[in-house]
């Protein structure tokens, strides 16, 4: 089963090695991989901003990945949105695509978000369709957008709304559900 836990102090190496793994690593176009030191001030920083909130995903109680929400101080109850898998042992199983549902129910029914937004690298297929499968919308496509690598990429903008969330969440978990990733 997948689940979501908060984050506690032994996240925060983790967190540090999965995202040095390459397949983390190429997906991702914010920053580069920092130093240890670098990682855990950000690690410490981003536990005390009540801007954002990271949830360690779960696979059976073990640690798989990581999901976040950084916006969320906006009178606007919107979000920009992330996630991975960290485990390679993980990857490929559906965690993704729980998670991702675990996640839009914090996020509208818990936090009481109106909309949230990612950003995804135009050639990450695999998050594309996972997102798309979750009811996110293609809204907008940024060319050349992040500099990644020393090659600039394109970015394709993607959102939820909470209404759209509502109309499709009980197909969605129910699926889950069927596939033993989340309890009904």
């Amino acid at each position: 089963m997948i689940d979501l836990r908060g984050l506690v102090d032994e996240d925060c190496g983790r967190l540090f090695r999965w995202r040095r793994e390459p397949e983390v690593d190429r997906w991702m176009s914010d920053l580069p991989v920092q130093s240890e030191s670098d990682h855990a001030r950000w690690f410490e920083g981003m536990r005390r901003d009540p801007d954002q909130r990271g949830w360690i995903i779960t696979y059976n109680g073990d640690p798989a990945g990581y999901l976040t929400l950084t916006g969320l101080g906006g009178r606007h109850r919107r979000a920009a949105w992330g996630w991975y898998i960290g485990e390679p042992w993980a990857r490929g199983r559906g965690v993704g695509r729980a998670a991702q549902a675990l996640g839009l129910d914090l996020a509208f029914l818990d936090i009481g978000l109106e909309k949230v937004w990612a950003e995804v690298l135009a050639d990450n297929d695999t998050a594309l369709r996972a997102q798309a499968a979750a009811g996110f919308r293609r809204e907008g496509y940024l060319r050349r957008h992040v500099l990644k690598d020393g090659e600039f990429r394109d970015v394709v903008l993607l959102a939820i709304l909470a209404e759209e969330w509502r109309a499709r969440r009980d197909l969605v978990r129910r699926s889950l559900a069927a596939s033993h990733l989340i309890v009904a």
